[in-house]
């Protein structure tokens, strides 16, 4: 495995070859239990080491991924060579999350409590892997569906530390800079009162952004102005888990895969905490990788009238 950036952008890629032998548990249809699921209950010995547990019997567990991206090996620190030639070891750990004992339910099937049992999970990851020495940034992320880049059915989320900044998160925290003051609280006030808005509660605020990548992205924001998903309360995580539970109900009526991440600062810097959920309904071509510039065939405003249930998932009207 080798951690390697771009000649001249800030790009990187990791280079990991054991990732292709991870078993493919997709078909076009989503299966149903076989009985043979690592990540079920009774197959514990099937996966790494636990390395922790909510609940007994468990209701979420991790343990390190068995075709990690990111290992304690080698040297955490980034060299470049001749100029050009920027790399170093993808120094860190990658850890899985099974998020619930039922192999036929995913994310969009939970209900409140388990999702917060999922967010405490996260919690205890980023809290606990932020403290080794070389992590730079724990990222927590969620693929769902083929599309979305899972490779196993059964629901579960990812928790990787790396030695590196993320360039997309960096970039974000460095075009804030160009304003006074925080332009995600400003544009949050905005997005409350648009035709992007998808719910508001007493703490947070969601909305499809205006200039959206993918069909039916939505962002989901706390309204106060927080770094960490560490510092939210029992009673937060409560209305988070209501803004994924109708953002979530729809895209499975839509039976769209999608991407889930927390965007968050690295130690030391300032960026207003969201969650962003990329669904992948739609193939990115040769325009958008030569260009950089996204065709969206869904409007945000669109998306937004569906996830607030103005009209179904044939676009027609509800009366």
């Amino acid at each position: 495995m080798e951690l390697r950036k771009d000649y001249i952008l800030d790009r990187w890629v990791v280079i990991s070859e054991a990732r292709k032998k991870r078993p493919r548990e997709f078909m076009q249809k989503q299966e149903t239990s076989t009985g043979a699921c690592s990540f079920c209950p009774g197959n514990e010995h099937q996966t790494p080491q636990e390395k922790g547990r909510i609940g007994n019997p468990w209701q979420v567990r991790w343990f390190d991924n068995l075709f990690p991206f990111a290992e304690l090996k080698g040297n955490p620190q980034i060299q470049t060579h001749n100029e050009f030639y920027t790399f170093g070891n993808p120094f860190g750990e990658h850890e899985i999350i099974v998020e619930t004992t039922d192999h036929n339910k995913q994310m969009w099937d939970l209900n409140s409590q388990e999702l917060i049992t999922i967010f405490k999970a996260w919690n205890n990851r980023i809290s606990e892997l932020s403290l080794r020495p070389a992590a730079k940034w724990v990222a927590v992320f969620k693929n769902h569906g083929r599309e979305g880049g899972a490779s196993l059915i059964h629901s579960h989320s990812q928790v990787v530390s790396f030695n590196i900044e993320p360039p997309q998160v960096m970039a974000e925290i460095n075009a804030s800079k160009n304003y006074q003051n925080c332009p995600y609280c400003k544009l949050l006030e905005n997005e409350k009162k648009s035709h992007r808005r998808v719910k508001e509660t007493e703490s947070f605020a969601s909305f499809t952004p205006y200039a959206s990548r993918f069909n039916y992205e939505v962002w989901i924001f706390p309204k106060k102005h927080v770094t960490r998903f560490t510092e939210f309360s029992e009673k937060e995580m409560s209305e988070l888990a209501e803004h994924l539970i109708l953002i979530l109900s729809k895209l499975k009526k839509l039976e769209i895969p999608f991407n889930m991440f927390l965007h968050y600062p690295p130690k030391g810097y300032d960026l207003h905490f969201h969650i962003e959920i990329t669904p992948r309904a739609a193939i990115w071509a040769g325009f958008e990788f030569t260009t950089g510039i996204i065709i969206n065939s869904v409007s945000p405003e669109y998306a937004a009238s569906y996830y607030r249930g103005e009209i179904d998932e044939y676009g027609n009207p509800h009366v």
